[in-house]
């Protein structure tokens, strides 16, 4: 696979508690993503967050690798429909980090028995650049998934 490189860009204006900024995608995918940080640790009220991007990111990479993992096995998928949630917490003399990310699938394919999925998942999490980097940062990563 050849070196890949996106681009996202991001706009703040004020200061943490009252400012605001935006997030855009360099390829125009989305822009204008509004953010701040009222919106980031209570109530989200309708805007983005890091964390959220961040939970898009791994479950869509984590997906796509299951995905190859189900295909290369002779049981493409026909749906993976998938939640990810990313947690932030207070880590004792460290400040606020990412302390875990669980992604949930449930799985559709002609022919798949729950003991295929599971090694197929196991499979993926394993090629999946975001787990591998979440783990080495230390992130609780846990990945399950169950037939639709």
């Amino acid at each position: 696979m050849p070196r890949i490189e996106r681009r996202a860009e991001v706009v703040w204006e004020g200061n943490l508690a009252r400012g605001s900024g935006s997030i855009s995608a360099g390829t125009g995918a989305f822009s204008g993503l509004p953010y701040s940080m009222p919106t980031r640790v209570g109530d989200p009220d309708g805007k983005t967050s890091p964390e959220e991007l961040l939970a898009a990111a791994h479950g869509g990479c984590l997906t796509m690798s299951l995905a190859g993992e189900l295909t290369g096995a002779g049981t493409p998928p026909q749906r993976l429909q998938v939640a990810c949630t990313i947690v932030m917490d207070e880590v004792e003399g460290q400040g606020h980090q990412i302390v875990a990310s669980h992604v949930e699938f449930v799985a559709a394919a002609d022919g798949l028995d729950d003991d295929a999925l599971q090694t197929a998942l196991a499979a993926a999490d394993e090629g999946c650049p975001f787990s591998a980097l979440l783990r080495r940062a230390g992130a609780d990563v846990r990945v399950g998934a169950r037939l639709a």
